[in-house]
C-alpha cells in the first residue's frame, strides 16, 4: 500500500496519480515489502522539491530521499533508487 503525504502544500490529483503510478511499480520487485510512505515537501529555497520514500523489508528499513526542481523528477529518481536498493538487498539475502 502506498501512503502519500504532502507537507506545507496541497498536492494536486495529477501529482498524486503520477507518484502512485511510479512508486507502485516498485512493489512488484519484492513480495514481502511493507507499506511505502511517500512524503512530498517544498524546501525553503522554493526552487527545490523533496521526496522521501520509506518502507520496510524483513530485517531492514529503507529510506530514500531525493531533491529536484520538480516533484516528477524527484519521484522518478527516488523510485528508481528504491527499486535498486530492494533488488540489491534481495540478491544479498538470497546469495547467502
Amino acid at each position: 500500500m502506498i501512503n502519500i503525504k504532502s507537507l506545507k502544500f496541497d498536492a494536486d490529483e495529477k501529482l498524486l496519480d503520477f507518484t502512485e503510478k511510479k512508486v507502485g511499480k516498485v512493489e512488484k520487485f519484492f513480495d514481502n515489502l511493507g507499506d511505502i510512505d511517500v512524503t512530498l515537501s517544498l524546501l525553503p529555497d522554493a526552487e527545490n522539491k523533496c521526496v522521501k520514500l520509506q518502507t520496510h523489508m524483513p530485517g531492514e528499513d529503507i529510506i530514500i530521499e531525493r531533491h529536484a526542481h520538480t516533484f516528477e523528477e524527484a519521484v522518478t529518481d527516488a523510485a528508481d533508487a528504491l527499486k535498486e536498493k530492494i533488488v540489491r538487498s534481495k540478491e544479498k539475502k538470497f546469495a547467502k
